[in-house]
């Protein structure tokens, strides 16, 4: 089921009316979400950006599921990266203080090098994603964007959804 509704999440982001911007944009930032720990204040931000600007929510949904294991994955390499930040660089070392010292940047949970080390990969991963992801997306509605609408596993994919509202009103028996 949740396959599907991937499938469907996918399916939405690339025959939406956004343009590909607006979708590698949805992408991209999911992929923030996806990459780093879920629960720290960087996320509420980077959600509050996918509902305030004109980004696409169904191609955030699909980046962040998409992204997601590969943060799983490479947790090791985030710990790596942020101990060598946090730890490792003594140049670093008054920014860090400063930064556990003001009131709000507290609460994002920087001294965690899983969480600076995901969110400096994400960061810098922000601009290639949005850039691949504009460019794919292009590249998929100039070319087969148009026989996958008239297929039947594509109608079959959104009758479903259909069947689904249907199901929400229809009587008990």
């Amino acid at each position: 089921m949740l396959l599907l509704k991937l499938l469907q999440s996918l399916f939405k982001a690339l025959h939406s009316e956004g343009t590909p911007g607006q979708v590698a944009a949805g992408i991209a930032l999911g992929s923030i979400l996806g990459l780093t720990p879920l629960l720290n204040l960087h996320n509420l931000a980077i959600v509050a950006l996918i509902l305030l600007f004109n980004v696409s929510v169904p191609g955030a949904l699909l980046g962040w599921a998409l992204f997601l294991p590969l943060g799983f994955a490479l947790d090791s390499l985030f710990d790596a990266l942020g101990r060598r930040l946090l730890l490792e660089t003594p140049a670093l070392v008054p920014l860090w203080t400063s930064l556990a010292d003001t009131p709000i940047i507290a609460l994002t949970s920087f001294n965690n090098t899983v969480v600076l080390g995901s969110l400096v990969v994400a960061l810098l991963g922000f601009g290639p994603i949005w850039l691949g992801s504009r460019w794919a997306v292009r590249r998929y509605r100039e070319t087969i964007g148009q026989r996958v609408k008239q297929s039947s596993a594509y109608r079959a994919l959104t009758a479903s959804r259909l069947y689904g509202v249907y199901r929400l009103f229809r009587p008990d028996s």
